[in-house]
């Protein structure tokens, strides 16, 4: 079983930045996809940017490329999302998630978002001026 807490959220004006953190725990697996999902007042779930830690690179959405960057502490596997150039439809409640079982992606595929089956309670973003 792995347990995910997030921090990090809070407001931030048009053009600013924030910091996520992602925080597993309790996991007996070294490498697993993880990632960060948004959910919008009104609007269906969206997937922000996952990797599979063991190797391969991390997939973004195209609203989030080139502004967002995630990155992993592999001393205790705290996985941050740098969100950059804040932009008013950033504003969701940010979630992460991870598979718990650890399985690994199809050669080339990335991480299936149904491998995502735990997720951690949440930190609200707010961007407005």
């Amino acid at each position: 079983q792995i347990y995910l807490m997030e921090s990090g959220g809070g407001s931030a004006q048009p053009g600013g930045s924030l910091r996520l953190s992602c925080a597993p725990s309790g996991s007996r697996y070294r490498n697993y996809c993880i990632g960060w999902f948004r959910q919008a007042p009104g609007k269906e779930r969206e997937e922000v940017a996952i990797v599979y830690t063991g190797v391969g690179a991390t997939a973004y959405s195209d609203s989030v490329k080139g502004r967002f960057t995630l990155s992993r502490d592999k001393t205790n596997g705290t996985v941050y999302l740098q969100m950059n150039d804040l932009k008013p439809e950033d504003t969701a409640m940010y979630y992460c998630a991870a598979d718990p079982l650890a399985r690994i992606p199809p050669v080339g595929a990335g991480c299936p978002t149904t491998f995502l089956t735990t997720w951690g309670g949440g930190t609200r973003v707010t961007v407005s001026s």
